[in-house]
């Protein structure tokens, strides 16, 4: 496979947690410091981190800072981190403390003025779309709100200043563990040839991961199928030595 995984840590009260389907109050905590989480992917052969800030994302401003940047120190790994960035001073924080990617959702379908300025300043590299999709639409603010705004819509509106990355998640696969939205990256892959889709939500085995592969999907976000022992330490060292 030459897909890429990318394990996610999802931070409240500094703490690795997971949510099922975006509620804050189902949540389970399986790493009182991430650093343990990050580090344990690390040597498994992983060099990329997908990091969560859920405080951020509900208080609209980074909340997890300190642990971002000592987990970016002393991992080595690349750091993709969102939630709360709705600021251009939020977004330097985020990148100051080490993040190598800043994920921007709510501030892209809220303010896309401000995401056109941040991508023509720091590039598509630099910043990833969050595009949280339920029934279509664009979700915000912890997935709280729905926007009113259709995934396709939202990505056109960047695709001409820089837009290269996107995370697409599908909240109601979120957690659930029932295999991600197939139909949903087949339609993003063949409807935008040239965006680097990286799927998100309801990941079970690696068997969804390898038909990922498959279609073409350059990236997915690991998370509930890892922590709850779908997938094994074991294979994901297998996945990066292939």
């Amino acid at each position: 496979m030459t897909i890429e995984i990318i394990p996610a840590i999802d931070l409240i009260d500094g703490k690795c947690v997971r949510l099922t389907q975006g509620d804050y109050g189902r949540r389970t905590t399986y790493f009182d410091d991430p650093l343990d989480a990050a580090l344990m992917f690390r040597d498994a052969g992983l060099r990329r981190l997908h990091m969560v800030d859920l405080d951020g994302a509900k208080h609209s401003s980074p909340r997890n800072l300190p642990t971002l940047e000592r987990v970016a120190a002393s991992s080595g790994m690349r750091i993709q981190f969102g939630g709360g960035i709705k600021t251009r001073e939020a977004l330097r924080s985020v990148l100051s403390a080490g993040a190598d990617m800043a994920i921007c959702g709510s501030i892209a379908a809220d303010d896309p003025g401000a995401m056109t300025q941040w991508l023509k300043e720091y590039g598509g590299d630099k910043l990833i779309l969050g595009a949280d999709v339920r029934d279509g639409m664009i979700a915000t603010h912890g997935w709280l709100r729905d926007s009113g705004i259709a995934v396709e819509k939202l990505i056109g509106e960047f695709l001409p200043v820089g837009l290269k990355n996107i995370i697409c998640t599908d909240i109601s696969r979120d957690g659930t563990l029932t295999g991600p939205n197939f139909d949903l990256y087949r339609h993003l892959r063949s409807s935008f040839p040239g965006l680097n889709v990286t799927a998100s939500g309801g990941i079970s085995s690696m068997e969804d991961i390898e038909r990922l592969d498959k279609e073409g999907i350059g990236s997915v976000i690991l998370g509930k199928a890892f922590y709850k022992g779908s997938i094994t330490l074991r294979q994901l060292e297998d996945h990066t030595r292939c």
